[in-house]
């Protein structure tokens, strides 16, 4: 469908033969970005490979950096063990709280947030669970939010200048005390290794020779790490959230998962990274998870910089925002049996063989084509892993007088789906 936004045009992309021919006829065309003004606070929008179209030659630069030094396969093996430390972190929180009533998903942030920044920097940003956790991730999760709010800067472009509501003013200060952490994690290294030969050997260290060579500004390193650290992250807590949620919500998968990491698993102390690859139930698990529960419903939008983009037989005018109704999508009754249910077994069937590349455009959590999602082979290691390590160290249970039927899991739209009450859980050591 097509909606007139204001002054600018949107197309709307809600079917996966739609989304199909969007991508494999016109990609290129559409791998531009509708940028919400709230998005160029700080020109954040000018050097971040989230906003930038995908033919700046900057946005090449930066999405090889990125593939090259830490999501190229040798990368994510590198920083293994590292991932490994903090997920055992994370079962320590939850073990130390035993039998009590834990915000399940705060904990999961502050985990996942030392995870990515450990595997990156190697060091730690929060306490797990602490308000510091806490103060980031509402940060995150504003800046996430503010781009989904209405603004008259994007509906009626030639008032942007003015910031009429003040959307990219607020943002900036939030931009700004991210960039004061990021940066002080930047100053803290280069100052450790003025007049020193030893190196971390970690992702830090490899963007740092970058920056001393000439081949990537001062500026972009800050930027590479927000848009890697903060978007990752909270992808990841968010689907580790929503996926205990619905185990605890079905009972009999959560009771096939846990029996599946038994019979595995038998007799291992801890889960190694390695192990929940070899636990098919499980990923079935996540890939249902993400088909239902998308953290990015309508990933982000694109922008037609064309004209001859043609969809269903209708035109999209170059200029236009294209959205991606993964949400939708990935619940169209023509594609998917029973699409409103939380059933992991269709993964297991092998017509369902599918992965998370795109290529299936029936599903697709983390988009397709150019603007596939960069942290994709991380995030597909780390949220099996953190959540067998979660099943394989304690039994789960709801809170007293909280029964499954009655568990809350109604979505919260922004730009980030995520549950409109936060899970609370008990973690229940296995004798």
């Amino acid at each position: 469908m097509t909606l007139k936004l204001g002054l600018t045009t949107a197309v709307v992309v809600s079917s996966r033969d739609a989304a199909e021919e969007a991508i494999t006829k016109h990609d290129r065309r559409l791998a531009a970005r509708a940028i919400p003004d709230a998005a160029r606070a700080l020109g954040f929008s000018d050097r971040s490979m989230i906003w930038l179209p995908s033919s700046d030659p900057l946005w090449k630069s930066l999405r090889n950096v990125v593939a090259t030094n830490v999501f190229s396969p040798r990368g994510l093996a590198a920083a293994r063990g590292v991932r490994e430390r903090k997920v055992r972190d994370l079962v320590g929180y939850f073990r130390g709280r035993a039998g009590r009533e834990v915000d399940f998903g705060q904990a999961v942030y502050g985990g996942a947030l030392n995870l990515v920044s450990s595997a990156f920097c190697s060091v730690d940003v929060v306490d797990v669970g602490g308000e510091s956790a806490q103060g980031v991730r509402e940060l995150v999760l504003d800046l996430v939010a503010v781009i989904a709010k209405p603004n008259v800067s994007d509906l009626v472009p030639f008032l942007r200048p003015l910031d009429l509501q003040g959307w990219r003013r607020w943002s900036a200060i939030r931009f700004e005390k991210m960039f004061i952490i990021l940066d002080g994690i930047i100053d803290r290294r280069m100052a450790a290794a003025n007049g020193s030969t030893e190196k971390q050997g970690d992702f830090l260290d490899s963007l740092l020779e970058l920056v001393s060579t000439g081949k990537l500004a001062r500026g972009s390193l800050t930027t590479i790490l927000f848009d890697v650290i903060a978007a990752g992250s909270d992808t990841v807590s968010v689907t580790v959230e929503w996926a205990m949620a619905e185990l605890l919500r079905n009972p009999s998968v959560l009771a096939k998962a846990r029996a599946e990491i038994h019979n595995t698993l038998s007799g291992k102390e801890a889960v190694d990274e390695t192990d929940a690859a070899n636990l098919p139930y499980l990923q079935a698990v996540v890939k249902e998870v993400l088909r239902l529960h998308p953290v990015a419903p309508i990933l982000l939008p694109h922008r037609a910089v064309e004209d001859g983009v043609e969809i269903g037989g209708y035109d999209v005018p170059k200029g236009s925002t294209v959205i991606f109704n993964a949400w939708a999508i990935m619940r169209d009754p023509a594609a998917w049996e029973r699409p409103d249910e939380f059933v992991p077994e269709r993964f297991l069937d092998m017509a369902r063989q599918v992965d998370f590349r795109g290529k299936a455009f029936e599903f697709i959590p983390f988009g397709s084509g150019r603007r596939l999602c960069p942290g994709l082979p991380m995030a597909e290691r780390v949220v099996p892993f953190i959540l067998a390590s979660l099943l394989h160290a304690f039994e789960w249970r709801l809170p007293d007088g909280v029964s499954a039927e009655e568990l809350d899991v109604s979505e919260k739209f922004t730009t980030a789906n995520v549950l409109n009450v936060p899970l609370k859980a008990v973690p229940v050591v296995i004798a």
